[in-house]
């Protein structure tokens, strides 16, 4: 093959089966497939020392926070996550850098045919992709992102220093169970046999299927949650979020200030402090200092963006790309926090969302402008309307999400809030 590099780009989105684009028909269980490309690459991996981040919600932010606590503490870290919002090198980081688009097109041009006859998806092959940039970048340390789930996903044929679970709520229930058990039991697939394992937010529904599995595993096990507490202290002069961490009721982290935004980040913050225990236990060199340059620098050092992200000071316009029940609820309690004259909410959501769960605890005292984004699996913007309506909740559906966007700033007044949401391709069309 000689593609150019948006050539490579293509074939990736459209040769290959993505979960993004076309849902269940990209699902593809099972490890062979990963197991098989990592043989050929000769196990990259295990030329550096890796962190494996599973969860419903928060695993990007866990994922970049460790990222950048690495990188202030001097390693030269890779990041591995999913979806991208923007551009698809965004997946694939080396201390904050994207992938280059040349190394992506020399890969796609020089192993693509080689593979096919694997039938590799997307997220497959991008994974592949991944470590051995990471091998040939030499990095110290990679955070890898699970893409859905954990035990079947393609990243788990790594053997990390910690594993890292996040939380557990009802998300992709065609793929991985119908109950918060069936659920956390897939996740639990990544606690590795004597590797500590960190569970970000204790649920008592839960709890049992980790510790069985980190038992049966003879793995350490840290529920986050039961031994620190964050509370949200305001916000600095410019612009960042200030959180407070206590261990056992006594001051752990005072005045962390976050460059991510959103009173929700204070769950993750305390799976990230958590984390970062196992893993000076581990051998990692990391100061207190590096901890709270690490919250402070994230956005700078990773290139994270997208969780609360403020676009627009006047009228104040935020984006945030929670996306299922229990993303919503963050956001909808980060909303009820705000002060403004109206609020308007430009909304989209793809097709296989729980979408009555999240229209139930939307607001009803908002401006609605329903959208849908470009893909094949977005909800069309007159059913969102429809259904929105049996919720009590009133507005205009739009053809497309520019058009939506367009038409809240033209009727907001500057101290009216606007909020864009509901999928990442919302976020994205309007970033």
């Amino acid at each position: 093959m000689n593609l150019s590099y948006k050539e490579a780009e293509n074939y990736l989105f459209t040769q290959l089966p993505v979960f993004e684009k076309t849902g269940g028909d990209a699902y593809k269980p099972g490890l062979n497939t990963a197991t098989a490309l990592d043989n050929f690459f000769r196990n990259p991996h295990k030329n550096y020392k890796t962190v494996h981040i599973a969860g419903t919600n928060g695993k990007g932010s866990v994922s970049n926070f460790l990222a950048s606590i690495f990188q202030e503490a001097g390693y030269k870290t890779g990041l591995f996550t999913s979806p991208h919002i923007v551009d698809f090198k965004e997946r694939v980081r080396v201390d904050g850098e994207k992938i280059s688009a040349d190394y992506v097109t020399d890969f796609v041009n020089r192993y693509a045919e080689k593979f096919a006859y694997l039938k590799p998806t997307f997220f497959e092959l991008t994974t592949a992709m991944a470590f051995e940039y990471f091998s040939g970048k030499k990095v110290d340390v990679a955070v890898i992102e699970t893409g859905m789930g954990g035990r079947l996903d393609s990243t788990n044929i790594i053997t990390p220093v910690v594993s890292t679970i996040t939380n557990i709520a009802l998300d992709h229930c065609q793929f991985l169970g119908s109950t918060l058990k069936e659920i956390a039991a897939e996740k639990a697939g990544i606690i590795k046999r004597g590797i500590p394992v960190v569970i970000g937010e204790s649920d008592s529904r839960t709890n049992s299927v980790f510790l069985d599995k980190a038992s049966e595993q003879e793995s350490p096990i840290i529920l986050a949650s039961n031994k620190l507490q964050a509370t949200c202290g305001g916000m600095t002069d410019d612009g960042k979020m200030i959180f407070n961490v206590f261990k056992c009721g006594e001051p752990y982290f005072t005045g962390i200030k976050c460059s991510q935004l959103g009173a929700y980040q204070q769950k993750n913050i305390v799976t990230t402090l958590a984390t970062i225990e196992l893993l000076e236990k581990q051998g990692f060199k990391i100061s207190k200092e590096n901890i709270y340059d690490g919250f402070e620098n994230v956005n700078r050092n990773t290139g994270f963006y997208g969780r609360w992200q403020i676009l627009k000071t006047e009228p104040l316009t935020v984006c945030d790309t929670g996306h299922n029940p229990a993303g919503m609820k963050y956001v909808t309690e980060q909303l009820s926090a705000q002060k403004f004259k109206t609020l308007r909410i430009v909304i989209g959501f793809v097709s296989d969302k729980d979408v009555n769960t999240i229209l139930k605890m939307l607001p009803q005292k908002a401006v609605y402008y329903f959208c849908n984004a470009q893909s094949k699996r977005a909800l069309p913007a007159e059913n969102l309307k429809a259904e929105a309506e049996n919720h009590g909740l009133k507005g205009t559906a739009f053809g497309s999400v520019k058009e939506a966007f367009q038409a809240a700033q033209n009727d907001a007044e500057k101290d009216d809030f606007i909020f864009l949401g509901g999928s990442n391709y919302v976020v994205a069309e309007a970033l």
